[in-house]
């Protein structure tokens, strides 16, 4: 039982949605009360029921897990889950008492991430079955027809498998060989490297998911693409151009010299990488890598984002020249959108899987939350060019 009596979280949740600076916010208090809170700026709205005064207790002491590990076991409410953590966001300084959680927790968290969960090869091998290994079947419900689980580039589409194809099509574009030999580093269903053999270009594609590599080397069985189960470390050869999408974010940072390292040992003189990856602000960097948060906590152990900066940084360190960036996070929120739209729209064939309902609000929650990062640019998603010059 905790010493911290209901009346002290109410007075403190009521003094931080008092402060409000942005937005709207509806709250219903466990005896049915409401709350309209409205900030002076414009910003989203959303409401926010809890069933008693113990959520926001525990959401104190574990921060945005808690808050997770809250919405998942049905604790509370909300018509946006986006809407309502893109208002937290914008109002982080009124509600850090409710978002950064209580030290011991904090220190327990970085310590699980950072020792308990390492991306070593066998690390890594263990944390993306997590993940990815919940099986075909699931991701096919709600993915675009080309299995594509990363960003969309939009560029004027409204149509997600075109926007799916406007983002390879971009890496494609970056390449200076027709038909070139391609090393994919993360290669998942095989989206990329489908549309590259297309193209005439011999793909290698990388993955240590077992379901993803016997879903992949059957769709490419007849295009000439190589699909190997295995660790990006352990990878021999040379190639013209490198692709990983949105596979750097799962490496850890003790990782990230090894990366670029093999990035740079696998790149041919001259040869370009394209490299697409999610990012968080500059600034918000040093506060971020000393804490956990609950996509790192139960959906990517082991990972990290990094800033653009660092992440330039670590791959000059490694001897490749940084050539450009493009990013296009808004494209992110979109995409998130629809893949939330397109799986609650399956959710009865979800369930028929196995799958219950507390499944599907870690799946609601966690796509909730990404949206709200890009959408208030806390996070970005940026194809990167490297060089091996």
């Amino acid at each position: 039982m905790s010493l911290i009596p209901a009346s002290f979280i109410e007075k403190s949740w009521r003094k931080a949605i008092g402060g409000l600076e942005y937005g709207t916010l509806e709250f219903i208090a466990p005896n049915g009360e409401i709350t309209i809170a409205a900030g002076r700026l414009p910003g989203p709205s959303a409401r926010f029921a809890v069933r008693d005064w113990d959520v926001l207790r525990r959401i104190m002491a574990r921060g945005d897990i808690g808050l997770g590990e809250e919405y998942i076991a049905g604790s509370w409410s909300t018509d946006s889950v986006e809407r309502l953590v893109s208002l937290f966001l914008l109002n982080l300084d009124h509600f850090s008492d409710f978002s950064d959680g209580n030290i011991f927790n904090r220190i327990g968290f970085v310590i699980h991430n950072a020792f308990v969960r390492r991306n070593s090869v066998a690390g890594s091998s263990r944390n993306i079955q997590d993940h990815y290994d919940v099986g075909n079947d699931f991701y096919s419900l709600w993915l675009d027809p080309s299995m594509t689980y990363s960003s969309a580039l939009y560029d004027g589409t409204g149509e997600l498998y075109r926007a799916q194809q406007n983002k390879y099509e971009r890496i494609l574009s970056r390449f200076d060989s027709p038909k070139a030999d391609v090393l994919e580093i993360g290669c998942g269903w095989g989206g990329f490297a489908e549309r590259a053999s297309a193209d005439s270009h011999r793909v290698t594609g990388l993955t240590i998911s077992p379901a993803q590599h016997r879903f992949a080397t059957e769709r490419l069985k007849n295009t000439g693409a190589e699909i190997r189960l295995q660790d990006y470390r352990r990878c021999g050869g040379t190639f013209d151009n490198i692709v990983s999408i949105e596979m750097f974010e799962a490496v850890g940072e003790h990782y990230w010299p090894a990366y670029f390292h093999t990035v740079k040992e696998r790149l041919k003189q001259g040869g370009r990488a394209v490299i697409q990856t999610i990012t968080i602000r500059d600034e918000l960097f040093a506060g971020y890598r000393t804490r956990s948060d609950f996509v790192r906590h139960y959906v990517f152990p082991g990972g990290m984002l990094p800033s653009l900066a660092r992440f330039r940084q670590e791959a000059e360190k490694a001897g490749l020249k940084f050539a450009g960036a493009f990013g296009f996070g808004k494209d992110y929120a979109r995409t998130l959108r629809e893949w939330l739209t397109r799986m609650q729209a399956r959710e009865a064939e979800i369930k028929a899987l196995g799958h219950d309902q507390q499944f599907l609000r870690n799946w609601e929650f966690y796509l909730g939350i990404c949206a709200a990062t890009f959408e208030v640019a806390r996070t970005d998603v940026v194809q990167v060019e490297l060089v091996n010059a």
